[in-house]
């Protein structure tokens, strides 16, 4: 079994991560009747005896002692960890996981990755490597940052850049929570864009989530709820969208059910990492199926059940729908088109009581209005888990590498080049040591070949299918 390490890094990467480890535990809770440390739970939790001093000794089998998140939690102003520490998961994690500030990065990505990044760097080292050295087979560091304000974007991308350095043989997964249009920090153009260089060179894989498209996706459900057109199936809380069953809290903050959703989407990720499956996928798998360039490493995600059905006992029908659900835009966290662009490969997860039948009758019934790439025409990778998330009978994470996403950083190119025409707000940059104007034009150069990658693949569209000449073998 296998260990991954959260780093959450902000105060967006820190309230997702908060909700990912609060949902995590529910589900644990759920399969894990009687409080057994196993493989499942040790993926993402030490269990510590609190009792042998200050350190405590992991116990491997046994009794769960106490529960400690295999996290690293970062953010330069103390509001959202001194939250989480006086909240309902605060023995989860201990003060040795923890690096604040009080200041802020005062929404600057230049503060965030060159002032707290060589300050806090031997620190971040120091913790990271004792995350590490506590895994008996580390496979994987997921970082939850945002990409609009100074410290997410910036020092998010600094720690990124010191796994690489640290740990080159693990895989580094990104989860980025990109702003909306009309996002009110002015600056987040110029944030998004200097961390999208450093996504582009360090990242094995990223999957970018939009606000816009979460708000949307709770919107709607609330709005099927209130309607009554879902009728008696849909119970009054999604599980997706409310923390209902998790740790108590006084009351859930605006942007909870949000933060759920991209929960879940790391729940449904890591599944297969933490059950049994017959079709069992690991994290690296994902990243080598589905990343066949290094820079075009940026996969759409979609989800699908959004809601929790009241029946358990699923129709076909219903289990096809979801699979058709998964490729709709309505369950995507990204806003983008994948049916009408370009696939290089498709992934996809799924949870629950499925088959292997069902999964390949699915594949069949979509392919053909789906466009893959030539060279890779069946470029489907599958994972099947047996444990269900809570509350559902299944559940379908579909992770598409697809050219629908350069619409997204086409949009970020022209906002940003809004401001930077006018040099608006360039001096709150440029002060800053070791920040020159050249970084401005290496991180929107990036950007613009990382869209000219995409639309050179785009340009194959359409083109004959050329089936590659097949080895003759001889009976």
């Amino acid at each position: 079994m296998t260990q991954s390490v959260v780093v959450q890094v902000g105060q967006c990467g820190n309230q997702v991560g908060c909700r990912f480890w609060d949902l995590a535990l529910r589900e644990h809770a759920a399969v894990n009747k009687k409080g057994i440390y196993d493989e499942a739970l040790s993926s993402f939790f030490r269990n510590v005896d609190t009792r042998s001093g200050d350190n405590g000794l992991d116990i491997y089998k046994g009794k769960i002692c106490s529960l400690k998140a295999r996290a690293l939690l970062i953010d330069m102003e103390e509001g959202v960890v001194n939250e989480i520490l006086q909240g309902p998961l605060r023995d989860v994690f201990d003060s040795k996981q923890l690096i604040t500030d009080v200041s802020g990065s005062g929404n600057n990505w230049a503060v965030g990755h060159k002032i707290y990044g060589c300050q806090y760097r031997e620190n971040i080292v120091e913790k990271l490597r004792k995350a590490a050295e506590h895994c008996d087979c580390l496979q994987c560091f997921f970082i939850i940052h945002s990409m609009g304000g100074g410290t997410g974007s910036g020092l998010g991308t600094f720690v990124l850049n010191l796994l690489e350095e640290e740990f080159p043989e693990v895989y580094r997964f990104v989860t980025s929570v990109y702003p909306s249009g009309e996002d009110d920090v002015i600056t987040s153009p110029y944030n998004s864009v200097l961390a999208m260089k450093e996504l582009n060179e360090h990242a094995d894989c990223v999957l970018p989530i939009e606000n816009e498209s979460l708000f949307e996706i709770v919107n709607k459900i609330h709005q099927m709820i209130s309607s009554g057109k879902l009728g008696s199936t849909v119970k009054q809380n999604s599980l997706v969208t409310s923390s209902t069953g998790g740790a108590k809290t006084l009351q859930e903050k605006p942007f909870d059910a949000m933060n759920n959703i991209v929960a879940n989407l790391l729940l449904n990720l890591t599944s297969s990492a933490r059950f049994e499956g017959s079709l069992n996928m690991d994290l690296n798998e994902i990243s080598m199926n589905l990343v066949p360039f290094p820079r075009l490493h940026y996969l759409v995600s979609s989800l699908t059940p959004l809601y929790t059905l009241a029946d358990v006992n699923v129709p076909s029908r219903r289990l096809d729908q979801m699979f058709s659900d998964a490729f709709s835009r309505d369950h995507q966290l990204i806003q983008a088109d994948p049916k009408h662009s370009l696939y290089l490969a498709c992934a996809l997860l799924v949870r629950g009581n499925v088959q292997v039948s069902d999964l390949r009758r699915n594949i069949e019934r979509l392919k053909p209005s789906l466009h893959f790439v030539s060279w890779n025409q069946e470029g489907w990778k599958t994972g099947l888990c047996s444990v269900p998330p809570v509350g559902h009978s299944h559940s379908l994470l579909a992770l598409a590498n697809n050219t629908c996403v350069k619409p997204t950083f086409i949009e970020l190119k022209d906002r940003f080049m809004k401001l930077y025409k006018k040099k608006a707000h360039l001096h709150h940059y440029l002060q800053i040591d070791g920040m020159e104007q050249s970084c401005f034009s290496e991180a929107i150069s990036s950007l613009s070949d990382l869209i000219e990658e995409y639309n050179e693949l785009d340009a194959t569209k359409g083109g004959p299918r050329i089936d590659p000449s097949r080895l003759k073998i001889a009976v």
